[in-house]
Protein backbone atom coordinates (compact mmCIF):
# COMPACT_ATOMS: atom_id res chain seq x y z
CA UNK A 1 0.00 0.00 0.00
CA UNK A 2 1.09 3.77 -0.73
CA UNK A 3 1.78 5.54 2.11
CA UNK A 4 3.44 8.77 0.31
CA UNK A 5 1.99 10.92 -2.21
CA UNK A 6 -1.39 8.92 -3.22
CA UNK A 7 -3.95 12.04 -4.58
CA UNK A 8 -3.16 11.88 -7.94
CA UNK A 9 -4.78 14.11 -10.65
CA UNK A 10 -4.88 12.78 -13.75
CA UNK A 11 -6.12 14.78 -17.01
CA UNK A 12 -7.46 12.74 -19.44
CA UNK A 13 -10.45 10.17 -19.81
CA UNK A 14 -9.59 8.07 -23.27
CA UNK A 15 -7.46 4.98 -22.90
CA UNK A 16 -3.99 6.18 -20.82
CA UNK A 17 -6.21 8.23 -17.78
CA UNK A 18 -8.30 5.29 -16.59
CA UNK A 19 -5.77 2.70 -17.62
CA UNK A 20 -3.68 4.49 -15.05
CA UNK A 21 -6.70 4.73 -12.27
CA UNK A 22 -6.96 1.03 -12.67
CA UNK A 23 -3.48 -0.53 -11.79
CA UNK A 24 -2.98 2.96 -8.79
CA UNK A 25 -6.57 1.95 -7.63
CA UNK A 26 -4.54 -1.93 -7.27
CA UNK A 27 -2.20 -0.24 -4.81
CA UNK A 28 -3.88 2.19 -2.84
CA UNK A 29 -3.52 5.28 -4.27
CA UNK A 30 -6.49 7.83 -4.72
CA UNK A 31 -6.74 9.12 -8.37
CA UNK A 32 -9.01 12.00 -9.67
CA UNK A 33 -10.14 12.02 -13.67
CA UNK A 34 -10.80 15.13 -15.03
CA UNK A 35 -11.59 15.08 -19.08
CA UNK A 36 -12.07 18.40 -21.33
CA UNK A 37 -15.04 17.07 -23.07
CA UNK A 38 -18.37 16.91 -21.83
CA UNK A 39 -19.39 12.68 -21.95
CA UNK A 40 -17.42 9.90 -22.52
CA UNK A 41 -16.30 9.90 -25.72
CA UNK A 42 -16.44 5.86 -27.25
CA UNK A 43 -16.12 6.53 -30.93
CA UNK A 44 -12.83 5.81 -33.00
CA UNK A 45 -11.06 4.28 -35.25
CA UNK A 46 -10.54 0.35 -35.69
CA UNK A 47 -7.70 -0.53 -34.38
CA UNK A 48 -5.53 -3.98 -34.22
CA UNK A 49 -4.23 -5.91 -30.94
CA UNK A 50 -1.09 -7.78 -31.17
CA UNK A 51 2.58 -8.57 -29.71
CA UNK A 52 2.64 -6.22 -26.85
CA UNK A 53 -0.86 -5.15 -27.06
CA UNK A 54 -2.27 -8.26 -26.29
CA UNK A 55 0.08 -8.87 -23.64
CA UNK A 56 -0.78 -5.64 -21.91
CA UNK A 57 -4.46 -6.30 -22.59
CA UNK A 58 -4.13 -9.59 -20.40
CA UNK A 59 -2.18 -8.21 -17.40
CA UNK A 60 -4.53 -5.86 -17.24
CA UNK A 61 -7.16 -8.97 -16.69
CA UNK A 62 -9.32 -7.84 -19.41
CA UNK A 63 -8.95 -10.25 -22.11
CA UNK A 64 -12.26 -11.96 -21.90
CA UNK A 65 -14.49 -9.10 -21.81
CA UNK A 66 -12.29 -7.28 -24.30
CA UNK A 67 -12.57 -9.70 -26.55
CA UNK A 68 -16.00 -9.71 -26.39
CA UNK A 69 -16.15 -6.40 -28.13
CA UNK A 70 -13.33 -7.69 -30.39
CA UNK A 71 -13.69 -8.18 -34.13
CA UNK A 72 -11.77 -11.26 -35.83
CA UNK A 73 -10.81 -10.05 -39.96
CA UNK A 74 -10.61 -12.82 -42.64
CA UNK A 75 -8.82 -11.05 -44.71
CA UNK A 76 -7.76 -7.51 -45.54
CA UNK A 77 -8.25 -5.82 -49.24
CA UNK A 78 -7.04 -3.60 -51.54
CA UNK A 79 -9.33 -3.04 -54.51
CA UNK A 80 -9.36 -0.84 -57.80
CA UNK A 81 -11.44 2.04 -59.06
CA UNK A 82 -13.98 -0.65 -60.42
CA UNK A 83 -14.10 -2.53 -56.71
CA UNK A 84 -12.00 -5.66 -58.31
CA UNK A 85 -9.28 -6.87 -55.37
CA UNK A 86 -5.71 -6.16 -56.92
CA UNK A 87 -4.04 -7.33 -53.47
CA UNK A 88 -4.53 -8.76 -49.86
CA UNK A 89 -4.20 -11.20 -47.91
CA UNK A 90 -6.33 -14.04 -45.23
CA UNK A 91 -6.52 -12.62 -42.27
CA UNK A 92 -4.94 -16.58 -40.82
CA UNK A 93 -1.25 -15.03 -41.75
CA UNK A 94 -0.77 -13.12 -39.13
CA UNK A 95 -3.30 -15.10 -36.62
CA UNK A 96 -0.69 -18.11 -37.70
CA UNK A 97 2.28 -15.76 -37.65
CA UNK A 98 1.21 -14.66 -33.39
CA UNK A 99 0.05 -17.80 -32.28
CA UNK A 100 -3.82 -16.63 -32.42
CA UNK A 101 -2.78 -13.79 -30.31
CA UNK A 102 -4.83 -10.99 -32.43
CA UNK A 103 -7.84 -9.18 -32.61
CA UNK A 104 -9.18 -5.92 -33.80
CA UNK A 105 -11.66 -3.69 -32.30
CA UNK A 106 -13.26 -0.29 -32.32
CA UNK A 107 -10.58 2.29 -29.90
CA UNK A 108 -14.04 3.46 -28.14
CA UNK A 109 -14.79 0.16 -27.45
CA UNK A 110 -11.23 -1.05 -25.54
CA UNK A 111 -11.70 2.56 -23.80
CA UNK A 112 -15.21 1.62 -22.40
CA UNK A 113 -13.95 -1.49 -21.11
CA UNK A 114 -11.18 -0.14 -19.14
CA UNK A 115 -13.59 2.68 -17.87
CA UNK A 116 -15.98 0.61 -16.91
CA UNK A 117 -13.74 -1.05 -14.12
CA UNK A 118 -13.19 2.60 -12.40
CA UNK A 119 -15.99 4.56 -13.00
CA UNK A 120 -17.92 3.83 -9.72
CA UNK A 121 -14.89 3.78 -7.55
CA UNK A 122 -13.09 7.49 -9.39
CA UNK A 123 -13.95 10.85 -9.30
CA UNK A 124 -14.41 11.85 -12.79
CA UNK A 125 -15.32 15.52 -13.59
CA UNK A 126 -16.04 15.79 -17.39
CA UNK A 127 -16.36 19.00 -19.35
CA UNK A 128 -13.03 20.15 -17.12
CA UNK A 129 -9.61 21.24 -17.89
CA UNK A 130 -6.46 22.71 -16.56
CA UNK A 131 -6.43 26.32 -16.58
CA UNK A 132 -3.27 26.75 -14.40
CA UNK A 133 -1.35 24.99 -12.18
CA UNK A 134 1.33 25.65 -9.80
CA UNK A 135 3.89 22.96 -8.26
CA UNK A 136 6.40 22.87 -5.12
CA UNK A 137 7.45 20.45 -2.45
CA UNK A 138 4.35 20.35 -0.50
CA UNK A 139 1.74 19.19 -4.05
CA UNK A 140 0.41 20.92 -7.27
CA UNK A 141 -2.34 23.13 -6.84
CA UNK A 142 -4.57 23.54 -9.77
CA UNK A 143 -7.18 25.76 -11.05
CA UNK A 144 -9.65 24.22 -13.19
CA UNK A 145 -11.64 25.60 -15.91
CA UNK A 146 -14.60 25.56 -13.84
CA UNK A 147 -13.03 27.78 -11.45
CA UNK A 148 -12.53 25.68 -8.68
CA UNK A 149 -9.02 24.94 -7.18
CA UNK A 150 -7.43 21.66 -5.55
CA UNK A 151 -4.34 19.96 -4.40
CA UNK A 152 -3.18 17.35 -5.47
CA UNK A 153 0.22 15.60 -4.64
CA UNK A 154 1.05 14.28 -8.16
CA UNK A 155 -0.63 15.38 -12.01
CA UNK A 156 -0.28 12.92 -15.05
CA UNK A 157 -0.74 14.23 -18.66
CA UNK A 158 -2.94 11.58 -19.75
CA UNK A 159 -4.50 14.37 -21.97
CA UNK A 160 -3.28 12.83 -25.70
CA UNK A 161 -1.60 14.73 -28.71
CA UNK A 162 -2.17 18.04 -27.72
CA UNK A 163 -1.89 17.51 -24.13
CA UNK A 164 -2.86 20.65 -22.24
CA UNK A 165 -0.46 19.41 -19.47
CA UNK A 166 2.65 18.88 -21.29
CA UNK A 167 1.76 23.01 -22.84
CA UNK A 168 1.72 24.30 -19.32
CA UNK A 169 4.79 22.24 -17.63
CA UNK A 170 6.92 22.00 -21.22
CA UNK A 171 6.05 24.19 -23.18
CA UNK A 172 4.41 24.56 -26.92
CA UNK A 173 2.97 21.58 -28.74
CA UNK A 174 5.31 22.92 -31.80
CA UNK A 175 8.69 22.02 -29.83
CA UNK A 176 7.82 18.25 -29.85
CA UNK A 177 5.13 17.57 -32.79
CA UNK A 178 6.85 15.48 -35.43
CA UNK A 179 4.38 15.73 -38.35
CA UNK A 180 4.64 12.89 -40.43
CA UNK A 181 3.25 14.54 -43.84
CA UNK A 182 -0.26 13.13 -43.51
CA UNK A 183 -4.09 13.83 -42.32
CA UNK A 184 -6.19 11.05 -40.81
CA UNK A 185 -9.99 11.03 -40.63
CA UNK A 186 -12.01 8.78 -39.16
CA UNK A 187 -16.37 8.07 -38.93
CA UNK A 188 -18.92 5.61 -38.25
CA UNK A 189 -22.34 5.57 -39.77
CA UNK A 190 -25.48 3.27 -39.97
CA UNK A 191 -26.91 1.86 -42.45
CA UNK A 192 -24.00 2.01 -44.88
CA UNK A 193 -25.14 -0.80 -48.01
CA UNK A 194 -21.78 -2.12 -48.94
CA UNK A 195 -20.51 -4.44 -46.89
CA UNK A 196 -17.77 -6.63 -46.99
CA UNK A 197 -18.26 -9.31 -43.71
CA UNK A 198 -14.99 -9.86 -41.54
CA UNK A 199 -12.97 -7.96 -44.45
CA UNK A 200 -11.10 -5.07 -44.39
CA UNK A 201 -11.62 -3.25 -47.70
CA UNK A 202 -9.29 -0.49 -49.11
CA UNK A 203 -9.05 2.01 -51.83
CA UNK A 204 -6.08 4.60 -53.02
CA UNK A 205 -4.87 6.46 -55.06
CA UNK A 206 -0.91 8.33 -55.12
CA UNK A 207 -1.22 10.16 -51.97
CA UNK A 208 -4.58 9.06 -50.44
CA UNK A 209 -6.87 6.31 -48.96
CA UNK A 210 -9.85 5.15 -47.98
CA UNK A 211 -10.35 1.85 -46.04
CA UNK A 212 -14.27 0.96 -44.72
CA UNK A 213 -14.94 -2.60 -42.41
CA UNK A 214 -18.67 -3.75 -41.39
CA UNK A 215 -19.32 -3.47 -37.82
CA UNK A 216 -22.07 -4.97 -35.99
CA UNK A 217 -25.64 -3.58 -35.61
CA UNK A 218 -25.00 -2.44 -39.52
CA UNK A 219 -22.72 -0.15 -38.50
CA UNK A 220 -19.48 0.77 -40.65
CA UNK A 221 -16.86 2.79 -40.06
CA UNK A 222 -14.23 4.82 -42.54
CA UNK A 223 -10.85 5.57 -42.17
CA UNK A 224 -9.51 8.44 -44.46
CA UNK A 225 -5.88 8.86 -45.17
CA UNK A 226 -4.28 11.84 -47.22
CA UNK A 227 -0.37 13.27 -48.06
CA UNK A 228 -0.59 16.98 -47.02
CA UNK A 229 3.17 18.72 -47.30
CA UNK A 230 2.74 21.24 -45.57
CA UNK A 231 0.70 20.62 -42.45
CA UNK A 232 -2.63 22.24 -43.49
CA UNK A 233 -3.89 24.64 -41.01
CA UNK A 234 -7.37 23.56 -40.21
CA UNK A 235 -8.99 24.56 -36.96
CA UNK A 236 -9.63 21.46 -34.71
CA UNK A 237 -13.38 22.25 -34.19
CA UNK A 238 -14.02 23.21 -37.30
CA UNK A 239 -15.77 20.54 -38.71
CA UNK A 240 -17.26 22.37 -42.16
CA UNK A 241 -13.61 23.19 -43.22
CA UNK A 242 -12.33 19.39 -41.92
CA UNK A 243 -15.22 17.78 -44.65
CA UNK A 244 -14.25 20.57 -47.30
CA UNK A 245 -10.64 19.23 -47.55
CA UNK A 246 -11.58 15.77 -47.81
CA UNK A 247 -14.15 16.30 -50.43
CA UNK A 248 -11.02 18.43 -52.24
CA UNK A 249 -8.55 15.68 -52.05
CA UNK A 250 -11.43 12.57 -52.55
CA UNK A 251 -13.98 13.56 -54.81
CA UNK A 252 -13.02 12.55 -58.07
CA UNK A 253 -11.86 9.17 -57.37
CA UNK A 254 -13.65 6.33 -58.29
CA UNK A 255 -14.92 3.34 -56.41
CA UNK A 256 -17.39 3.94 -53.56
CA UNK A 257 -15.62 7.37 -52.42
CA UNK A 258 -19.25 9.30 -53.39
CA UNK A 259 -20.96 7.44 -51.64
CA UNK A 260 -18.47 7.56 -48.31
CA UNK A 261 -18.18 11.20 -48.58
CA UNK A 262 -22.25 11.96 -49.14
CA UNK A 263 -22.23 9.67 -45.59
CA UNK A 264 -19.25 11.65 -44.31
CA UNK A 265 -21.68 15.02 -45.17
CA UNK A 266 -24.17 13.35 -42.48
CA UNK A 267 -21.93 12.84 -39.63
CA UNK A 268 -21.33 15.17 -36.74
CA UNK A 269 -18.67 12.98 -34.92
CA UNK A 270 -15.34 13.11 -37.16
CA UNK A 271 -11.92 12.20 -36.11
CA UNK A 272 -9.71 14.48 -38.02
CA UNK A 273 -6.12 15.28 -37.30
CA UNK A 274 -2.64 15.54 -38.75
CA UNK A 275 -0.88 12.17 -38.15
CA UNK A 276 2.19 13.06 -35.76
CA UNK A 277 4.92 11.63 -33.40
CA UNK A 278 5.49 13.04 -30.12
CA UNK A 279 9.22 13.19 -28.86
CA UNK A 280 10.38 14.85 -25.93
CA UNK A 281 13.53 14.83 -24.09
CA UNK A 282 11.90 13.83 -21.06
CA UNK A 283 8.18 13.11 -19.82
CA UNK A 284 8.43 13.90 -16.04
CA UNK A 285 9.23 17.77 -14.64
CA UNK A 286 8.79 17.74 -10.46
CA UNK A 287 5.81 16.14 -10.15
CA UNK A 288 4.59 15.97 -13.10
CA UNK A 289 4.77 13.47 -15.91
CA UNK A 290 3.22 12.65 -19.13
CA UNK A 291 1.77 9.41 -19.84
CA UNK A 292 0.69 8.31 -23.47
CA UNK A 293 0.44 10.44 -26.69
CA UNK A 294 0.98 13.12 -24.14
CA UNK A 295 4.29 11.48 -24.06
CA UNK A 296 5.30 9.72 -26.67
CA UNK A 297 2.32 9.16 -29.35
CA UNK A 298 3.44 6.84 -32.15
CA UNK A 299 0.93 7.95 -34.72
CA UNK A 300 -2.44 6.39 -35.60
CA UNK A 301 -0.59 4.44 -38.48
CA UNK A 302 1.61 3.20 -35.88
CA UNK A 303 -1.85 0.82 -34.88
CA UNK A 304 -0.10 0.49 -31.63
CA UNK A 305 -1.23 3.84 -29.43
CA UNK A 306 -3.86 2.38 -27.25
CA UNK A 307 -1.40 -0.67 -26.86
CA UNK A 308 1.34 1.77 -24.94
CA UNK A 309 -1.02 4.26 -23.49
CA UNK A 310 -1.50 1.02 -21.48
CA UNK A 311 1.68 -0.31 -21.43
CA UNK A 312 3.12 3.12 -20.29
CA UNK A 313 0.49 3.76 -17.65
CA UNK A 314 0.66 0.23 -16.31
CA UNK A 315 5.08 0.70 -15.67
CA UNK A 316 4.11 3.92 -14.38
CA UNK A 317 1.54 2.72 -11.30
CA UNK A 318 4.15 -0.37 -10.60
CA UNK A 319 7.26 2.57 -10.22
CA UNK A 320 4.88 4.33 -8.05
CA UNK A 321 4.27 1.13 -5.62
CA UNK A 322 7.44 -0.11 -5.89
CA UNK A 323 8.60 3.58 -4.97
CA UNK A 324 6.03 3.71 -2.33
CA UNK A 325 5.27 6.73 -3.47
CA UNK A 326 8.57 8.23 -4.02
CA UNK A 327 7.80 9.96 -7.31
CA UNK A 328 11.16 11.30 -8.09
CA UNK A 329 12.42 7.40 -7.93
CA UNK A 330 9.49 5.98 -9.61
CA UNK A 331 9.59 8.81 -12.68
CA UNK A 332 13.31 7.96 -13.43
CA UNK A 333 12.48 4.38 -12.92
CA UNK A 334 9.40 4.55 -15.40
CA UNK A 335 11.16 6.81 -17.77
CA UNK A 336 14.58 4.65 -18.07
CA UNK A 337 12.12 1.13 -18.13
CA UNK A 338 10.49 2.79 -21.19
CA UNK A 339 12.09 5.20 -23.17
CA UNK A 340 14.87 2.91 -25.77
CA UNK A 341 11.21 1.06 -26.27
CA UNK A 342 9.20 3.69 -27.30
CA UNK A 343 11.81 5.45 -29.17
CA UNK A 344 11.93 2.15 -31.67
CA UNK A 345 8.84 2.18 -31.81
CA UNK A 346 8.16 5.74 -32.99
CA UNK A 347 11.23 4.99 -35.48
CA UNK A 348 9.39 1.92 -36.67
CA UNK A 349 6.27 3.83 -37.46
CA UNK A 350 8.09 6.69 -39.04
CA UNK A 351 9.26 4.26 -41.62
CA UNK A 352 5.80 2.72 -41.58
CA UNK A 353 4.06 5.59 -42.51
CA UNK A 354 4.64 6.07 -46.07
CA UNK A 355 4.26 2.45 -47.21
CA UNK A 356 0.80 2.57 -45.25
CA UNK A 357 -0.59 5.34 -47.97
CA UNK A 358 2.29 5.31 -51.01
CA UNK A 359 2.29 8.99 -52.54
CA UNK A 360 3.29 7.49 -56.34
CA UNK A 361 1.55 4.91 -58.28
CA UNK A 362 5.21 2.55 -58.23
CA UNK A 363 4.86 3.07 -54.30
CA UNK A 364 1.38 1.36 -54.92
CA UNK A 365 2.65 -1.46 -57.33
CA UNK A 366 5.15 -2.08 -54.99
CA UNK A 367 2.64 -1.89 -51.96
CA UNK A 368 0.62 -4.46 -53.30
CA UNK A 369 3.51 -6.88 -54.45
CA UNK A 370 4.43 -6.99 -50.80
CA UNK A 371 0.74 -7.71 -49.43
CA UNK A 372 0.40 -10.29 -51.89
CA UNK A 373 3.33 -12.14 -50.99
CA UNK A 374 2.03 -12.70 -47.65
CA UNK A 375 0.13 -15.48 -48.88
CA UNK A 376 2.69 -17.43 -49.44
CA UNK A 377 3.26 -19.94 -46.36
CA UNK A 378 6.94 -19.52 -45.57
CA UNK A 379 7.29 -15.36 -47.13
CA UNK A 380 4.35 -14.17 -44.76
CA UNK A 381 5.59 -16.42 -41.79
CA UNK A 382 9.13 -14.21 -42.63
CA UNK A 383 7.40 -10.94 -43.11
CA UNK A 384 4.00 -10.77 -40.46
CA UNK A 385 6.59 -10.56 -37.30
CA UNK A 386 8.76 -8.07 -38.58
CA UNK A 387 5.86 -5.81 -39.78
CA UNK A 388 4.29 -6.34 -36.38
CA UNK A 389 7.36 -4.91 -34.67
CA UNK A 390 9.16 -5.52 -31.17
CA UNK A 391 7.15 -6.55 -27.95
CA UNK A 392 7.65 -4.89 -24.40
CA UNK A 393 9.83 -7.55 -22.26
CA UNK A 394 8.20 -7.60 -18.84
CA UNK A 395 10.09 -8.48 -16.04
CA UNK A 396 10.45 -12.30 -16.05
CA UNK A 397 9.66 -12.41 -19.27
Amino acid sequence: MATANRRILICGAGIAGPSLAHRLLRYGFEPTIIERANSFRDGGYMIDVWGTGYDIVERYGLLRPVQERAYQFDSLKFVDGRGREVSGFGGAVLRKALSGRFFSIPRGDLARTIYDTISERVEVLYGVSIHSMIQNAQGVLVELSSGQRRCFDLLIGADGLHSRVRELVFGKEAQFERYLGYIAASFIVDGYPHRDEATYVSFARPGRQISRYAMREGRSAFLLVLAEIPKPGVAAHDLAAQKARLHARFACDGWETREILAQLDTTRDLYFDAVSQIRMPRWTRGRVALLGDAAHSPSLLAGAGAAFAMLGAYVLAEELNAANGDFARAFAAYEQRLRGFMLRQQDAAARFAGSFTPRSRIGLLLRDCVVNLMNVPQIGAWLAPRMLGERFLFPGD
